[in-house]
């Protein structure tokens, strides 16, 4: 009778605390509200900035930038509220009331975070500040500079560059729909990153609020800051209006090949001998290689097919004679190269061929929604042998899961130019290339999920031997929190390294120092935010 007794006196205050927690978000939700109505400085606007439970659109506009099944689905915390501010007062109000009536701020720029920390929680309650409304494109092509509005999509930019010059351009990701802010802010790769450096290497100046609603530039904000901000994840120590970047040169022709080669078509060595030559190919070029399992031209057999995918700025012709020069084995020939521009190429890596260049501008282009995706990654510094290729080949080859591709990103060139140290991303000499694991699923339901998540750690937990140790590392663009997660508000500097270090190296130190400078409070924080000393 005492242990019925007991039990049922601890389900019921578990109900009392539910209920409790459950009154104190309302409260919340509703003092936050009214302390924005009371902030604004056109109240007659609210219905088009602040979404809430109630509002018939608050479901299409949070999933307007949800880009992974994975954060959309219960039991993922939702915001108690969603700010679209159409001016950087919005903004300003959100972060006062916030800070008043203890709401956690999540800031979305494209919605592309891997780990959906722009737009989902366990901090509660929360607030998501969407930037989709800042979508301002400013090209100066006599400066060849240009100021990029947070909100801005990779695609916005990239057309909007193109419309203004046939021989500008910016080096930055493929993916037409990732939002600038996070990128430019974790380093941003992409394909012409070994002739002119990262997205980050390109910011010349940014204007960012700060815990204070303070609007800073580089030079009121100070190079502390500034260094921090271009590739230590900018949302930890405010929140980026605009960006300016140095827009580069690109011919008017550029090539590009994409070449396939199965097992059976010596992918395995072709695989190995890129190691030692992609990130010491001349830096106009880039060549990257995806591995996936196919069907095998043998009836209901399966092989692996590395896809080697280059960008050349230049000309079908001098591509040939570096490709021979350097990487005969591949056996590319002129059949396999298209010359196109620049603008072009970026169709063609976002896999738009064909379709006309204003698709750039369409946010939602790809059906995020119907699949979950979950991302990893590494860094080699050392070849891996003919023997490893092989046996990771085959451990692709026999998966139990269907979309599971492996990524290999050759840095060199200018990545190997810049100090380790220039900027908080340390991923520089010495470096061969980022290795990306990507898994995507369909399946919904709990089986689904924990058999696709298990495989993909297993396959990381598989290839520790071939990678980078102590710290194994990984990029932050491909933001893993199975690395380790801040515990709560007060992280200390020694837990929060157990991931920090993998990201930024010796580097983190500094971005701890600076997160310390500008927001002492922490009040600007996720599960891998730089914490406060």
């Amino acid at each position: 009778m005492k242990i019925l007794m007991a039990s049922s006196l601890s389900i019921l205050i578990s109900l009392l605390s539910s209920f409790a927690f459950a009154a104190a978000l309302v409260h919340a939700n509703e003092n936050f509200l009214q302390c924005l109505s009371l902030h604004f400085p056109n109240s007659s606007s609210n219905s088009k900035v602040i979404y809430t439970y109630r509002n018939s659109s608050y479901t299409s506009v949070l999933d307007s930038s949800a880009r992974n099944r994975r954060f959309t689905v219960p039991p993922n915390p939702k915001p108690q509220v969603i700010v679209t501010p159409l001016e950087e007062t919005h903004i300003q109000a959100a972060i006062f009331c916030s800070k008043e009536h203890g709401m956690n701020i999540r800031v979305r720029s494209g919605g592309h975070d891997y780990e959906g920390l722009s737009y989902v929680s366990s901090d509660l309650p929360f607030v998501v500040i969407d930037l989709v409304n800042f979508q301002s494109v400013t090209v100066d092509v006599e400066n060849r500079t240009a100021w990029v509005q947070a909100g801005v999509t990779l695609g916005q930019l990239y057309y909007r560059i193109a419309e203004k010059s046939k021989t500008l351009g910016f080096s930055a990701g493929l993916c037409p729909t990732v939002g600038v802010s996070g990128h430019f802010s974790g380093g941003g790769y992409g394909m012409m990153s070994r002739k002119y450096g990262l997205a980050a290497d390109n910011i010349i100046d940014a204007r960012i609020m700060d815990v204070n609603g303070r609007i800073l530039d580089r030079k009121s904000m100070g190079e502390d800051l500034f260094w921090a901000i271009r590739g230590g994840g900018a949302a930890s120590f405010g929140v980026i209006l605009a960006w300016m970047v140095k827009l580069v040169s690109v011919p008017e022709t550029v090539t590009i090949f994409s070449v396939n080669r199965t097992s059976e078509q010596n992918a395995t060595q072709l695989l190995h001998r890129w190691q030692y030559v992609a990130d010491k190919m001349d830096e106009n070029v880039v060549l990257r290689v995806f591995v996936r399992r196919v069907n095998s031209s043998e009836d209901g057999k399966k092989t692996i097919q590395a896809s080697f995918v280059s960008l050349y700025l230049g000309g079908a012709e001098t591509l040939l004679s570096l490709m021979d020069k350097n990487f005969p084995e591949l056996g590319v020939k002129r059949e396999d190269c298209t010359e196109m521009s620049w603008i072009e190429s970026a169709l063609f890596f976002a896999e738009f061929s064909g379709e006309p260049i204003e698709i750039l501008l369409n946010r939602s282009s790809t059906p995020y929604l119907d699949y979950y995706f979950k991302g990893k990654s590494d860094y080699s510094t050392e070849p891996i042998s003919e023997t490893g290729i092989k046996q990771i080949l085959r451990r692709v080859l026999h998966q139990p899961v269907e979309e599971f591709e492996l990524q290999f990103s050759p840095y060199g060139g200018k990545m190997s130019e810049i100090s380790d140290t220039e900027t908080p991303f340390p991923h520089r000499a010495g470096t061969i290339c980022n290795i990306h694991y990507a898994m995507v699923w369909a399946e919904d339901g709990a089986e689904a999920f924990n058999k696709h998540m298990e495989y993909t750690r297993r396959f990381y937990s598989f290839m520790a031997p071939y990678v980078t140790k102590s710290p194994r590392s990984a990029y932050l663009n491909y933001r893993d929190l199975d690395l380790g997660v801040n515990l709560g508000s007060n992280t200390s500097y020694e837990e929060a390294s157990v991931w920090g270090l993998k990201y930024y190296g010796t580097n983190f130190r500094r971005l701890v120092e600076v997160k310390t400078m500008v927001d002492p409070g922490n009040f600007f924080r996720n599960e891998q935010s730089i914490p406060v000393l």
